[in-house]
């Protein structure tokens, strides 16, 4: 999770591609719990105002089906690094939020993986 925006990879349970409802559910509980405890809400455009909407998180959001062993990989990737690409951090283990941690120490990346230098040898080229 990043301050403004957030990436997530799930397995979905069989026969089941509701993103919709999770999303909704994954928004509307963080939303309240984040404005009670004093987060502040952005501005309200005029059709969030008519539906009574809060203006915490963007509505649409992106979802996509990976369709191999090498798009879970970019997918993957794309992710733990998407703090260093925003500055927020020079390596991916820097970021506390971030599951990479978990991933490095099952052994799925190299202890240095994830710096401003040595990721773009990867190939990746996923855009916001």
């Amino acid at each position: 999770m990043l301050p403004d925006h957030m990436h997530c990879m799930w397995r979905m349970p069989p026969d089941d591609c509701d993103y919709p409802k999770r999303w909704r559910l994954i928004k509307g509980l963080f939303s309240r719990r984040y404005l009670k405890a004093g987060g502040r809400e952005g501005t309200r455009n005029q059709s969030r105002q008519e539906k009574k909407e809060v203006a915490v998180w963007q509505r649409r959001y992106w979802e996509h089906m990976i369709r191999d062993d090498i798009d879970f990989a970019r997918h993957f990737d794309y992710i733990h690094f998407n703090p260093v690409k925003h500055g927020y951090v020079s390596k991916s283990y820097d970021w506390r939020w971030s599951s990479f941690r978990r991933y490095l120490r099952l052994g799925y990346y190299p202890e240095e993986w994830g710096c401003n230098d040595n990721y773009f040898a990867n190939e990746n080229t996923f855009g916001e």
